[in-house]
C-alpha cells in the first residue's frame, strides 16, 4: 500500500496543470466502479463448475487487470487448466459477471462530482477497459456515468489488451488527440504498462477510493 501511495504521488509531481490537457482516459475496475473482487469472484464461480480456482495472491501479483481469455490461457499455460473449458468458462463468467454488476455497481457521488467537473473543463472522457464492451458499459450504466463519457472502449472490439497500449492509442486516435494531451487514470499494473506505453501522461491510484477530485487538485 506504502508503495501505491508514493506512486501516486509521484505522478501528481510530474503533471503539468489539468488546462494543458484535452482529455482523461480512465481504467473502469479499480478506478471508477468497485467490481475488481467481483471479477474475480465470477470467475472462480465459473471455474468452480469444474473443480477449479484462482488463489486470491495469483489473483493479485499474476491475474489482476487481465481480460478472462488472458487469465485462462495462463493456467492453461500453467498446465492449471483444460484448454477444451475454455469457451464454457467464458460463457458462464460472463452470466456470473452480471450477478456482481448488480451486486458491486452502485452509484458513487464522487465519482459522478469527479466526471462532471471534468466536462465543466470542456475535457473529453474516455473510458478504456479489459472487461468486454457489454459489461463495461452496463456497469457504467447502474453506476450513473454513462453520459459523462465521449468514448467507451472493451477488450473485445478488436484491440490487443492491456498490457498491450492498443486500446489507449486508439481511444487517442478517435479522439483525435496526441498522447501529450491525453491524461490517464489506472490501478493495475498491467494497465499502468499500457497506459505509459501509449505515451499519455498517467496518474496511478492504488484503487476505486482515491479516485475523487483530489486527483486533480
Amino acid at each position: 500500500m506504502e508503495f501505491a501511495v508514493i506512486t501516486l504521488y509521484f505522478y501528481q509531481l510530474m503533471l503539468k496543470p489539468l488546462s494543458e490537457y484535452k482529455a482523461v482516459l480512465f481504467d473502469l475496475d479499480g478506478v471508477l466502479v468497485d467490481m475488481t473482487h467481483g471479477h474475480y469472484e465470477a470467475l472462480n464461480e465459473a471455474l468452480g463448475l469444474f473443480g477449479y480456482q484462482i488463489g486470491e495472491d495469483d489473483h493479485i501479483k499474476v491475474y489482476n487487470g487481465l481480460p478472462t481469455k488472458e487469465k485462462l490461457r495462463i493456467m492453461s499455460e500453467r498446465n492449471q487448466l483444460p484448454e477444451a473449458l475454455h469457451g464454457i468458462i467464458r460463457k458462464q463468467k460472463k452470466i456470473y459477471t452480471k450477478k456482481q454488476i448488480e451486486i458491486n455497481c452502485k452509484p458513487d457521488y464522487s465519482k459522478i462530482l469527479l466526471l462532471s467537473y471534468l466536462k465543466s473543463k470542456k475535457l473529453k472522457l474516455a473510458c478504456c477497459s479489459n472487461a468486454i464492451q457489454e459489461s463495461v458499459e452496463e456497469m457504467l450504466e447502474k453506476t450513473m456515468l454513462k453520459g459523462y463519457f465521449d468514448l467507451v472502449l472493451g477488450n473485445d472490439v478488436g484491440y490487443k489488451p492491456k498490457p498491450a497500449p492498443d486500446i489507449y492509442l486508439a481511444a487517442m486516435k478517435q479522439l483525435d488527440l496526441k498522447p501529450s494531451e491525453c491524461l490517464i487514470v489506472e490501478d493495475a499494473e498491467h494497465g499502468v504498462k499500457a497506459a505509459l506505453a501509449s505515451g499519455g501522461e498517467v496518474i496511478r491510484v492504488k484503487g476505486f477510493k482515491d479516485v475523487d477530485l483530489n486527483l486533480f487538485s
